[in-house]
């Protein structure tokens, strides 16, 4: 049985650069995001928190710091995956 992550398989992630990477994990939160639709303040809230992290990411990518861009989007990733798996 083959991993899979939004419809990728686990070794495509495995044979990426680290730079490589976090744009991947960017362009899939952008993906994410647009399937998700707060239905309340709190929601919006935590929302609002995980597109913070994704603009953190992008900006330390953008400083070539790719060890918190990484995290910055898993955090991102992290918090919408949260609210989509409790709907």
């Amino acid at each position: 049985m083959k991993t899979v992550i939004n419809n990728t398989p686990l070794s495509f992630f495995c044979m990426l650069t680290e730079k490589q990477r976090v744009e991947k994990d960017l362009q899939m939160f952008e993906e994410n995001i647009k399937t998700f639709t707060p239905e309340n303040n709190k929601e919006n809230k935590v929302v609002e928190l995980a597109q913070q992290y994704y603009r953190d990411a992008k900006y330390y990518l953008e400083k070539k710091d790719l060890f918190t861009a990484f995290g910055c989007i898993n955090y991102a990733h992290g918090l919408l995956d949260a609210l989509i798996k409790t709907k």
